[in-house]
């Protein structure tokens, strides 16, 4: 307290001038509180750093009738502010006389610590009210969600100077109640009648905000406001010492969107729209994207079901391209949105397994007239290479000691071994009774129903779809309120999510950062410059535990594997740091072998029943010249010192940047090879069993590099609870006791400004798509050529490519 006075005596040090400058309150004698007890004060005019609080554009209009009567406007203010930028314009007219004040503002800063400045300037008979150029200095401390400290200093051009501190305190962290007081400190030639004030605002409904505020001279102001969303109305009655009326301060307010004192009355008379077309990424770039996000996704269908003004959701699933584990999390995010009675409608024109799985949610399918929907089951398959490479010329090694881990076997097979069939067609019958029982359950549907629907025909058109109640009713998206009002007991708007109440509502109910829960992202092959990005995925991962308002950590995984040392960075940060904050991992479409690799220490692994998840088990492959080098004409040489200088010195294909050995292993080096193979592999064993709190032979038994259902691993112990990353969060939540509406996520890495090749045009005629997925695979794997390696086949590196941005 000491500083921050010694802070305010430096603003009010004496100048050389004869002119009394209005004091703080003489200024702010249409301010409903003092400024950090009051939403955002008056936008700048009395702290400049509280327009680092304001969440939308915001207009005020004030005045009073010190002079005349109430509607005779000759004192006013008016207040106008974009978040961190205000201007403000204050008349008063005494005697024929009159002057207005004006004001620049801004700021910088977060909830917890603001700053700001402003530039006043005065016109009209500025002698007479005793005006001149003002500078202005703020500070706004919140340092958590009961107490804020406003310091100000004035520092008019020519005049006294002055410094003001603020403070409020909320006894329940909440806008309920708040009571504040101010202080001015100054050295006047002529004392001040009022250096001080404390009082209350009381807000016992949304939207409706009551005052009490007593001045050192014992004179008190009496106010309300009524909030209406986007418009305000407000009024403050002055009084003497003996409770006599002075004058009357009014306001009108309208811009941003504030709580709403009839809210609570609101009826259902909403349905929340959504474009679900094009794929569902896990980070969105901040501007120019209009794509959908995962966590956004989910958290406004929460929002929606949370809403009391909404009804419904009516999605547009036209041009969706989304994978199987993401379809399953947001459609039982939609399932919980039904659950106090709210409908879901679901447009579809073409529609496969995974898709209609999907609508099957919907209380409502509505079919394109020329659309269709398409159920022959679920299939993974493989493209086989190792004709082509000795077609080519190219040896390959498959370095395999483990029976399921069949990584290598797309060039090294013609077909699948037993065990990879075993475990992939174990896979697709786990695919085919969820859908099947979800859909059963939505549709109303039979097991035997469902069967017959698959085999039956191989595609099924509008007429018949409707005969089968596959879908409700024929119609295009664009008559979609049409159809619905069909179904609705009362016509209801289609609103966007961003129009609803909770995105547009003032932060100002909870002072300074609120805790947060870190959404920690590693995404593609576990590589230490690409995919996942290892080496600064680190520095971020070791950032979320350092950081001290980061009170548990959510890591989303989704990743086939690939480079060890990469996969254990990441996974070893986990490990220093458990037990100092919870730490759960949210299990992707696949998790498996390098991907299982980062999740094995968690707290909680929270998995989909479909997450491919396991393939704890190492392999290795060398690809090496045959033919290829002698067919092209190419040729090698060198001179070395060392026995196996020359393993792995080949030749550079030409026009392609990729290198072939000149030779195969030889016996010795592909026994040292199986060595460190079968050392990492009992070495992942160990680490999975720690992180477990199993012993070796009980995750021996399910290793040997075997992928699994995530609901096959919750039975077997390597995964903890079914669910998406929204339980995810709500574990992390639970353990880390925060409250549910107090605490906000913070995404690592943090999401990219903007994506540039959005704006280089396409110069060709056809588009070529620069990153293939078979030489994308061959690229990684030449470049940790003959290395044990954590990954899975070539169809689940590919599944993920994208999903990042």
């Amino acid at each position: 307290m000491k500083r921050l006075i010694a802070i305010l005596a430096l603003f009010s040090l004496p100048v050389f001038s004869q002119i009394n400058f209005p004091s703080y309150y003489q200024q702010n004698d249409m301010s409903f509180a003092s400024a950090g007890a009051y939403k955002f004060g008056l936008y700048g005019w009395d702290n400049p750093a509280l327009l680092s609080t304001l969440h939308q554009p915001d207009f005020l209009f004030t005045w009073n009738d010190k002079i005349g009567d109430w509607n005779d406007f000759n004192n006013w203010g008016f207040f106008a502010a974009v978040p961190n930028f205000g201007f403000s314009m204050y008349n008063q007219t005494l005697n024929n006389f009159h002057t207005t004040d004006f004001r620049l503002s801004a700021a910088l800063g977060n909830k917890s610590f603001s700053a700001g400045f402003g530039y006043g300037w005065s016109t009209g008979d500025v002698s007479v009210f005793n005006r001149a150029d003002i500078f202005s200095l703020g500070l706004l401390i919140r340092a958590n969600k009961y107490f804020s400290v406003g310091l100000v200093g004035n520092l008019p051009t020519n005049g006294e100077r002055e410094g003001i501190i603020d403070l409020a305190l909320r006894p329940f962290g909440t806008q309920l109640v708040t009571i504040f007081g101010d202080y001015l400190l100054s050295r006047d030639m002529q004392p001040e009648e009022i250096n001080y004030s404390v009082g209350a605002v009381v807000e016992p409904l949304d939207g409706l905000r009551l005052v009490g505020r007593y001045f050192e001279n014992k004179n008190i102001n009496v106010g309300i406001e009524f909030s209406f969303g986007s418009i305000g109305l407000m009024s403050i009655s002055h009084l003497d010492k003996d409770g006599k009326q002075l004058f009357n301060s009014h306001g009108i307010r309208i811009g941003a969107y504030d709580r709403n004192i009839f809210s609570r009355f609101i009826s259902d008379n909403k349905i929340v729209e959504l474009d679900m077309k094009g794929q569902l990424k896990y980070q969105t770039f901040r501007l120019f994207d209009n794509s959908n996000s995962l966590i956004e996704l989910l958290d406004k269908i929460e929002t929606a079901k949370n809403d009391k003004s909404v009804s419904a959701i009516a999605i547009n699933f036209s041009g969706a391209m989304i994978n199987r584990e993401m379809l399953w999390e947001v459609r039982e995010k939609l399932k919980e949105f039904k659950q106090p009675g709210k409908r879901v409608y679901i447009y579809i024109d073409r529609a496969g397994m995974d898709e209609y799985h999907f609508a099957s949610v919907a209380d409502k399918i509505i079919l394109d007239p020329l659309g269709s929907i398409t159920l022959n089951g679920f299939l993974i398959g493989r493209t086989f290479l190792k004709g082509s490479l000795d077609k080519l010329g190219i040896g390959f090694h498959e370095l395999r000691y483990f029976k399921y881990k069949s990584a290598a076997e797309t060039y090294a097979r013609e077909n699948f071994s037993e065990a990879d069939r075993e475990q992939r067609q174990i896979l697709v019958d786990e695919y085919y009774e969820i859908a099947k029982q979800d859909v059963c359950e939505g549709r109303n549907f039979s097991p035997e129903q469902f069967d017959n629907l698959v085999d039956s025909l191989i595609a099924y058109l509008p007429d018949e779809a409707i005969k089968l109640r596959l879908a409700d009713t024929l119609g295009r998206w664009s008559d979609i309120s049409k159809i619905i009002e069909k179904y609705e007991s009362k016509s209801r708007a289609l609103v966007t999510p961003s129009s609803l109440e909770k995105y547009n509502l003032p932060k100002d109910n909870y002072w300074s950062e609120k805790p947060k829960i870190a959404i920690i992202y590693a995404i593609g092959g576990t590589s230490m410059d690409d995919g996942i990005n290892a080496r600064s995925l680190f520095k971020q991962t070791e950032s979320a535990f350092e950081d001290d308002n980061v009170k548990a950590i959510v890591l989303r995984v989704d990743s086939p594997g690939g480079d060890a040392l990469a996969a254990d960075l990441i996974a070893d940060v986990l490990r220093k740091n458990k037990g100092k904050k919870p730490i759960i991992v949210s299990q992707g479409f696949v998790a498996a072998s390098g991907g299982y690799w980062l999740s094995m220490y968690a707290d909680t692994i929270v998995a989909a029943p479909t997450t491919i998840t396991g393939s704890i088990g190492v392999i290795g492959s060398f690809f090496y010249n045959k033919t290829l080098k002698q067919d092209l004409g190419l040729s090698t040489d060198f001179v070395k010192r060392g026995k196996f200088a020359d393993l792995g010195f080949g030749f550079t294909l030409p026009i392609i940047p990729l290198s072939l050995p000149d030779r195969d292993f030889t016996e010795e080096e592909s026994q040292m090879i199986e060595t460190r193979i079968k050392l990492l592999y009992k070495d992942f064993v160990n680490r999975v069993a720690t992180g477990r709190n199993k012993t070796f032979d009980e995750i021996e038994t399910i290793a040997q590099g075997r992928v699994w259902s995530g609901r096959d691993a919750k039975k077997l112990g390597l995964v903890d609870i079914l669910g998406g990353l929204s339980d995810a969060i709500e574990v992390a939540r639970l353990k880390a006791n925060l409250n549910k509406e107090e605490f906000e996520l913070k995404e690592f890495p943090p999401r990219p400004l903007i994506n540039i090749n959005a704006f280089i045009p396409d110069l060709l005629p056809i588009k070529v798509e620069d990153k293939s997925p078979l030489l994308e695979d061959l690229k990684l794997r030449l470049k940790y050529n003959g290395e044990p390696m954590l990954m899975l086949p070539i169809d689940d590196l590919e599944i993920i490519k994208d999903w990042s941005y």
